[in-house]
């Protein structure tokens, strides 16, 4: 006797409901511009609208929501959520401003210190008496740098 891994028939995939603390401004924000992303590369459609591919997005990216459980849950593919995923990080970068244009203006704006965030990463803990969390050094101290004049 053979064990398999078939469903049982004539099931479908359980979708869930959760509730995501965004803003209407932001889900609008997002989706208009990849509207206009998708008007200035002629895309012709997408398989989902632009204001539920935002959701979708915000979902993977604020709350951890599985790339599969996402695409299951709206009859799209994994790897059509991270490619959506990536396009709209893409868009958003486009948006912000360069590091040294920023750093200029506040220069000109008479400002002494920037201070610049990172991305916090757990790293491996270590072991015997230096056993604690391990973080790659944005938690715990703010870092300043000068200006650039």
């Amino acid at each position: 006797m053979t064990k398999t891994k078939k469903h049982a028939e004539h099931t479908c995939p359980l979708v869930y409901q959760c509730c995501l603390p965004l803003s209407t401004r932001t889900v609008n924000h997002l989706a208009d511009l990849l509207r206009r992303h998708l008007k200035v590369i002629r895309s012709r459609w997408r398989i989902l609208p632009p204001g539920k591919i935002a959701v979708i997005v915000l979902a993977v990216l604020r709350h951890d929501q599985r790339r599969a459980d996402m695409a299951g849950g709206n009859n799209v593919s994994e790897s059509t959520v991270r490619r959506w995923r990536d396009e709209l990080i893409a868009i958003l970068a486009a948006q912000a401003p360069r590091l040294d244009r920023a750093l200029q203006r506040v220069a000109r704006q008479g400002g002494e210190v920037v201070l610049i965030d990172g991305t916090l990463i757990r790293t491996q803990r270590r072991t015997g008496k230096a056993d604690r969390r391990n973080y790659s050094g944005c938690e715990h101290d703010d870092r300043v740098v000068p200006a650039v004049a």
